[in-house]
């Protein structure tokens, strides 16, 4: 009899219980506990499993003291502290894809909802009101979706579109033309894809280059009447923008699931607009979804217990670090250089080549490249990427990922270096660590240099000649954004040249604009790590 002790804190399905119980766990189902009942409970648990409502903290953490896994019954883990987990040795798991599904429908939802005026026909029924002529709507038949972001509830929505008879367009820089075709979806680049959509339905994680993707600006570019739905992340869409698109009509109908904050403001004239259609955040809102991840999560915690194997972990790679301690800083470097990259890409990305140099990183190639690809898909997917389902989700993109192995170099005992390869473009990539945690990128494509990898950074490229720092340096300033660093890197006095600049703070859009004009600057990227 396994006499595990498994403690429940928030509302789950039963499902999970029953199975634990089942395999013979002692399992404690306590919903609503407050922090003070879970600090003084916790001590002898050995699993804890948590949805959203519990905050496990570095406090309640540090109260664990027969813990070996936290798991959540859902894809997020911002209620976990799971660095701090990491350090005592405690396992961090979630469910990833357990709301797929439900996700997709909810979009195929609001999408008919949208189209055919649903809510509001339902509204103005029950208030004894026949209004057919109003309330005219459009067919998905025929019509193109734009779809941006292919990850896995990007595809399922797209299945699905298919059935209606709709034309399918996609956007996603990791996802590759062959694998697109597969699927029937045919890739363009935003600027294409927005003047073609009919409907544009969004999939993609909130990050620095995602946010207002949806604005005035890029409205722009869409056709006169064009859908929009939003079932990813808040802040994607400049709500401010896309209501003054609806009362122009440029956007003729729009759907919401989520918002910039939330619970949100309810006097925003978003709630009133009579073309908008919102929903509070209910993508994953369905009983299959939540039994899913309840079952889910207990078949993991079981699988790890009894048997010793991983699925859905989320800090497989820092548990590994710490029984191996001098590989973390280079763990931390290759995450870094897949963010950078990440944030550097306009082309689909087909190939990377991963060059391990010395025996240090020879021993630990699979963790490094799993970091690598866990920096890289974490900027580009909303999928919850962790050290385990990386590679696995880099497969399904279509992205062919090449590992060699060579011994020390002239200059460097140990060497991580990455070539990203597109259909019109490479990019390449080394670093190294100094010391025991020095962790510095070396190399950019053919310049050498010394990057400290962290916090802010501004690349840019430019002509070698007197005056181009202090000028960036003044847009800089007038932005009252302070430098932290810099490195340059150039192949002759007088020619084309690297500059890498360390800031405070993150560069917003209109200071980019700024440098980008300063003749002989160009190619300009804010980065964030």
């Amino acid at each position: 009899m396994n006499m595990k002790k498994i403690l429940i804190s928030d509302s789950i399905d039963k499902k999970c219980s029953i199975i634990l119980q089942s395999y013979g766990y002692e399992v404690t189902y306590k919903p609503g506990m407050t922090p003070d009942q879970i600090k003084s409970e916790i001590g002898n648990y050995n699993g804890l499993i948590v949805r959203s409502e519990t905050k496990v903290n570095a406090e309640i953490i540090s109260r664990m003291e027969e813990m070996e896994i936290i798991g959540r019954a859902g894809t997020g883990v911002d209620n976990i502290d799971v660095n701090t987990a990491t350090r005592r040795g405690i396992i961090v798991m979630n469910t990833p894809g357990g709301n797929t599904i439900s996700a997709a429908e909810h979009t195929m939802a609001l999408m008919l909802s949208m189209c055919r005026n649903i809510p509001q026909a339902n509204i103005s029924l029950k208030e004894a009101k026949w209004e057919r002529k109003k309330f005219q709507g459009t067919e998905l038949f025929g019509k193109t979706l734009g779809i941006i972001g292919l990850g896995k509830i990007g595809r399922e929505v797209a299945a699905r579109s298919k059935s209606f008879g709709m034309k399918i367009i996609g956007y996603d820089p990791l996802f590759s033309d062959e694998a697109a075709s597969k699927i029937g979806i045919e890739l363009f680049d935003l600027d294409t894809l927005f003047a073609q959509a009919d409907i544009i339905s969004l999939h993609v994680p909130l990050s620095t280059e995602t946010k207002h993707l949806i604005s005035t600006e890029t409205l722009r570019k869409c056709k006169n009447g064009v859908k929009i739905i939003n079932c990813a992340r808040g802040g994607i869409v400049n709500e401010n923008d896309l209501i003054a698109a609806l009362d122009s009509g440029k956007v003729s109908a729009a759907a919401i699931d989520v918002f910039e904050k939330e619970p949100p403001d309810f006097s925003q004239r978003i709630f009133e607009h009579p073309k908008m259609i919102c929903t509070p955040h209910l993508g994953a809102s369905t009983e299959e979804a939540q039994e899913k991840v309840a079952i889910q999560i207990a078949e993991q915690m079981h699988n790890f217990f009894e048997h010793k194997k991983m699925y859905g972990v989320v800090n497989a790679s820092g548990l590994e670090a710490i029984s191996k301690k001098e590989i973390l800083p280079f763990v931390a470097l290759a995450e870094s250089i897949g963010k950078i990259y990440a944030q550097m890409i306009r082309n689909p990305l087909k190939q990377i080549n991963i060059n391990y140099c010395g025996s240090l990183l020879h021993l630990s190639a699979s963790l490094l490249s799993a970091s690598l690809l866990k920096g890289l898909l974490s900027k580009l997917l909303t999928e919850n990427i962790n050290f385990i389902n990386s590679p696995v989700l880099a497969k399904e993109m279509g992205i062919k990922i090449n590992e060699t192995k060579s011994d020390e170099n002239l200059n460097y005992t140990n060497l991580l270096s990455v070539e990203f390869l597109s259909d019109k473009d490479k990019r390449f990539f080394a670093g190294t660590v100094f010391g025991s945690n020095e962790i510095r990128i070396v190399k950019i494509d053919d310049y050498l240099l010394e990057v400290k990898p962290e916090g802010n950074l501004l690349l840019y490229s430019n002509i070698d000649k007197p005056g181009m720092i202090a000028a960036v340096g003044k847009k800089l300033s007038e932005a009252k954004i302070n430098i932290a660093g810099l490195s340059l890197g150039r192949l002759e006095a007088g020619k084309e040249a690297l500059t890498v600049i360390n800031v405070d703070h993150k560069i917003e859009e209109n200071a980019l604009d700024q440098i980008s004009k300063i003749e002989g600057v160009h190619n300009v990227y804010s980065v964030q790590i």
